[in-house]
């Protein structure tokens, strides 16, 4: 049985510095929560949005805005083991959770095309507007943090052949009214760990059916490559992911030789 109170003060005191400070600085920084905002905070069971959940949570009842919070679990389709386990955890951390059933495993699973986990995404994306829409929301938040960011970098230019971000707040295309935010974008997630070991809880670490139907098999995550190689380069340079992410906000666009905006590509011969 977890101490929720110590649970809880771990939070804004000890891992005041790298947890709660660095919410509390993008949600600032990137003015992703106002007042009035009706937030849909979406768990998948993971230790990085069952966090963000505890830190809204506190934020409600130390801060100064006024928002209201709904606490959304989308189920694409998880075995029995892994939703009890989302659900004991809800209720030993006190996050009222709203779990919404769809089929999305079983369909991508249907079509078993090469693009299957970017099919996956984009179904739970659009479901998750969805869900939103109904609740009568207008933000949904997402716990991606840090490293997520800079291995998305990574991930854009070694895999893309483009240089982009994963954005603090976005808004949607589709859905007319509905933004999404990443109130954990500036939060490590070695200090997400350190948060969870002292909490003595223990959360999915990865829920997809498909990993888990293939798990005899070696798996290449592009995203592991990613974490790997950063780690290797922290080696030479401990700051190297700081140094990553602060290139995506000091773009010389007099040292562009091509760049795309609105849809529209520009050169640099434009207006040379």
């Amino acid at each position: 049985m977890i101490d929720l109170k110590d649970v809880e003060r771990n939070i804004i005191k000890r891992y005041r510095k790298d947890i709660w400070s660095k919410f509390i600085k993008a949600l600032e920084e990137y003015e992703l929560v106002s007042d009035n905002d009706k937030i849909m905070v979406c768990i998948s069971g993971g230790k990085d949005s069952f966090l963000m959940a505890k830190c809204f949570q506190e934020l409600k009842r130390h801060g100064k805005i006024n928002f209201s919070l709904k606490f959304v679990v989308m189920n694409p389709g998880y075995n029995e083991e892994n939703k009890d386990l989302i659900l004991k955890n809800a209720e030993s951390l006190q996050i009222p959770i709203k779990m919404v059933d769809s089929n999305i495993f079983e369909v991508v699973d249907s079509t078993r095309e090469k693009g299957a986990c970017y099919l996956c995404a984009r179904m739970r994306r659009g479901c998750l507007y969805s869900i939103a829409k109904d609740l009568g929301c207008n933000k949904i938040a997402l716990g991606h943090h840090f490293d997520d960011v800079v291995e998305t970098i990574l991930l854009s230019m070694f895999y893309g052949g483009e240089y982009k971000t994963m954005l603090p707040k976005l808004k949607s295309s589709n859905f007319e009214g509905l933004e999404l935010i990443r109130p954990m974008y500036f939060i490590k997630e070695k200090d997400i760990i350190n948060w969870v070991n002292s909490s003595e809880l223990k959360f999915l670490n990865c829920a997809c059916k498909f990993t888990l139907k293939d798990s005899k098999k070696e798996l290449v995550s592009k995203r592991r490559e990613m974490k790997e190689l950063i780690e290797s380069l922290r080696k030479v340079n401990k700051n190297i992911d700081y140094n990553i992410f602060k290139s995506s906000e000091n773009v010389n666009m007099d040292a562009i030789i091509k760049y795309r905006k609105d849809g529209v590509l520009h050169s640099y011969l434009d207006e040379y």
